[in-house]
């Protein structure tokens, strides 16, 4: 049987933070489960830059069902989690399910990958402390608040947290989490 990977979204979410990982992941011959508030069809958000704003644009992006819901997840049975970013991490850092979940992965030692808005919610389990990390540019006094050392570059990988600013990135961050996950085989 394949090894798992979860990973926790919501509503909001980026669409190409949970679509690229769920498929490179799932071509790498993983078996990926998201975990949402609740199992249904998450309706998540594409941003983008346009001329003339001063921070980034948010449209209607895909629609995506969750495998189950964070009251569901036991994270004995997965390898790492995965947080994408977008809007969701904001409201999801306040669900006690799932800050027990993502603590869990930090506890076991667990990689952790992490992208943009999603290190507000490591922040929230005290996962950044002593750490290395990148996030969204916007979030580094919110990342040292939390102390963690940021660092605005592709890819960020300290021990199993590997995080990354946003979705242009992609390509860094998945191969630098790969290695982790691999290593930990």
């Amino acid at each position: 049987m394949a090894t798992k990977v979860l990973i926790v979204t919501g509503d909001a979410a980026e669409s190409l933070e949970v679509l690229y990982p769920y498929q490179r992941l799932l071509e790498e011959g993983y078996e990926v489960h998201i975990a949402a508030p609740t199992k249904k069809t998450l309706r998540f958000v594409v941003h983008d830059f346009e001329p003339g704003y001063d921070t980034y644009t948010e449209k209607p992006g895909y629609t995506w069902p969750a495998d189950l819901a964070f009251s569901e997840v036991a994270p004995e049975d997965y390898a790492a989690v995965v947080i994408p970013g977008g809007r969701a991490p904001e409201y999801l850092r306040n669900d006690p399910e799932l800050r027990k979940i993502v603590k869990a992965f930090f506890d076991a030692d667990k990689p952790v990958a992490q992208i943009c808005h999603g290190p507000l919610l490591t922040a929230a389990v005290g996962g950044l402390e002593g750490r290395r990390v990148t996030a969204y540019p916007a979030l580094e006094p919110d990342m040292q608040a939390a102390g963690g050392t940021f660092q605005d570059t592709e890819a960020v990988v300290d021990g199993t947290l590997v995080s990354s600013r946003a979705w242009p990135d992609h390509p860094a961050w998945m191969r630098e989490f790969l290695k982790v996950l691999r290593a930990r085989g």
